[in-house]
């Protein structure tokens, strides 16, 4: 997916940048970038590659290299970033949190008008600097945004760091967040795709923006450039997987969305065991809830080896991809044997390392192993936000499963999605059969936007019903 973070202070925003970008790590793997602006010095970049190492570990011996008190941090699923850009607007810095499906047809027509695109990233055309292109076909930053907005499909949120100030543009449906935050000591503003990463740095969240809201901050103060559309498609897995626990969507904390989540799961289902456990990091809320609503201890029968693997890295070999999600994680013998054990994850796209995680258990010890999805099966592909690095739906072990007993992976997808519909639940009997397991039950799409808190109207749940707006509807 992607996150960032940007500040203007009245001194040097230099170490607020460089631990505020870190606390959004958890939301990309490829690359990361920082950029700050000195009037005197200008624009100071650099980017590294975060695919066998930390953003910390790449970026501390640079920081005396930073001058500013203005900058943007980014830490990216997709380009390179940030872009450096001079033009009629002056010169600036941009980083996007994006996915942008027609990014062909804009680069042609930009072609075609005789400008040219130079940030090429193994052969592959650098979204953010498209964004940017189409931002300098503007008569200012807000038409430029605007032109953004009325052109991409998919989804774009982003930072641009000027010469007097940064100015934030969220998605035009609001699929991805940005955040305003302001120091509590009155020396500067912050923007942020998690509210998790202020608190320690001093800062108090001021508000969300909304949907296509334009917003400007400098040292003295924030600056609305465009108000909000209407209607919004918020990510609901945002709560369910993305979000660090401590993070706030629209006011709403992601640890207890979860919470909700496990207890109304725990509360309705009658599977008789001895204990929960949550697979680390985002299945961990969950089974915390679904131990009070089911009325079973939790336990951590599997932890993460968090002195070596903090996180998953993403190998570009799939095999090795596979060992490294079961290298980060441990089962506790002890805890494990002679026990019927109902383990909580976020969700099942390939099932690989789920299948993994089964058979583990049970060479532990364990004498039934029943799975409890945070989310409902995902049945359809994201065109909004890549939030896995599924090539195609067929990735999808559901697709897998529909294509098997259908003879075409997108007969019925209507069906297969209808929670306890005849479809859906050979669908899932057949998924518990291919992980090994016990059982197997996902949460409902209904408990899922009860625990978030908002209309469901305002919530994009596309991968597991098909719905949502799209940006052929506009205001």
């Amino acid at each position: 997916m992607g996150g960032f973070f940007g500040t203007i202070t009245k001194k040097s925003c230099v170490n607020d940048l460089f631990y505020g970008t870190d606390y959004n790590s958890h939301l990309g793997t490829k690359r990361a970038g920082m950029v700050t602006f000195d009037t005197e010095r200008g624009f100071s970049r650099s980017i590294h590659s975060l695919e066998r190492n930390y953003f910390r570990s790449k970026f501390e011996d640079e920081l005396d290299s930073f001058i500013g008190n203005a900058g943007l941090g980014v830490i990216s699923d997709t380009d390179p970033q940030p872009i450096i850009v001079n033009s009629h607007l002056g010169r600036y810095a941009v980083v996007t949190v994006a996915k942008i499906n027609n990014l062909r047809d804009i680069a042609d027509e930009l072609l075609a008008k005789r400008m040219h695109l130079s940030e090429m990233s193994a052969n592959n055309i650098n979204q953010t600097e498209l964004v940017a292109l189409t931002i300098n076909m503007g008569e200012d930053f807000v038409d430029g945004i605007t032109k953004v907005y009325e052109r991409i499909s998919g989804s774009c949120s982003m930072l641009i760091l000027t010469e007097n100030g940064i100015i934030a543009a969220r998605d035009m449906l609001g699929r991805t967040p940005i955040v305003i935050g302001e120091r509590e000591d009155g020396e500067g503003y912050a923007f942020s795709s998690e509210t998790s990463s202020f608190p320690n740095l001093g800062y108090k969240r001021v508000r969300d923006l909304g949907p296509g809201e334009i917003v400007k901050i400098t040292t003295e103060g924030i600056e609305v450039l465009k108000e909000p559309y209407h209607k919004e498609q918020i990510c609901s897995f945002l709560w369910v997987y993305y979000g660090f626990p401590a993070s706030d969507y629209e006011g709403i904390n992601v640890e207890d969305v979860r919470e909700r989540c496990g207890k109304q799961m725990g509360q309705e289902d009658d599977t008789e065991a001895d204990l929960v456990c949550g697979i680390p990091d985002s299945g961990v809320g969950t089974a915390l809830g679904y131990a009070e609503g089911h009325q079973i201890p939790y336990k951590r029968a599997v932890l993460k080896y968090t002195p070596t693997w903090p996180r998953s890295f993403t190998p570009g070999n799939q095999n090795r991809r596979n060992l490294v999600a079961k290298m980060k994680l441990i089962p506790n013998h002890a805890i494990l044997k002679d026990q019927r054990v109902v383990f909580c994850d976020d969700s099942i796209v390939r099932g690989t390392q789920l299948r993994d995680n089964v058979a583990t258990f049970f060479q532990y010890g364990a004498k039934e192993v029943h799975a409890r999805i945070s989310c409902p099966p995902l049945v359809y592909g994201c065109p909004f936000i890549g939030f896995t690095s599924s090539k195609s739906d067929l990735e999808l072990l559901s697709r897998q499963i529909i294509r098997d007993f259908e003879g075409d992976d997108s007969a019925k997808l209507d069906k297969y999605a209808k929670t306890d519909s005849p479809e859906y639940q050979r669908m899932v009997d057949e998924m518990a059969r291919r992980l090994g397991l016990s059982s197997l039950r996902f949460n409902k799409i209904e408990t899922l936007i009860e625990a978030i808190g908002m209309p469901k109207c305002k919530v994009c749940t596309h991968c597991f019903d098909g719905s949502s707006w799209n940006y052929t509807d506009k205001k």
